[in-house]
């Protein structure tokens, strides 16, 4: 429990890294970022374990990818290229 901790933790910061480094643009703050990727890859570690038991290790840490994934994409911002005029009609 403790490895599938640990590892989840460890892979929700590099995924938050490379969020933060390949989006910064997109993206707060590092210090709002590297939190986020590191609480929601625990949070998908105790669910797929909750889930599914330690039956199967790389199944809890892509549990862990996937909610990490998904709550640092809550974070981002859109581009700002579909911004619409407000000159036109209503």
């Amino acid at each position: 429990m403790f490895l599938e901790a640990l590892g989840s933790a460890i892979l929700g910061f590099a995924l938050a890294c490379a969020a933060a480094y390949r989006l910064p643009h997109r993206l707060p703050s590092r210090t709002l970022v590297l939190p986020t990727g590191i609480a929601g890859a625990l949070f998908g570690a105790f669910l797929t374990h909750t889930a599914l038991g330690s039956a199967n290790y790389l199944l809890v840490l892509s549990g862990a990818l996937i909610v990490a994934a998904a709550s640092l994409s809550l974070l981002l911002r859109p581009t700002g290229r579909f911004r619409h005029s407000s000159s036109a009609p209503a």
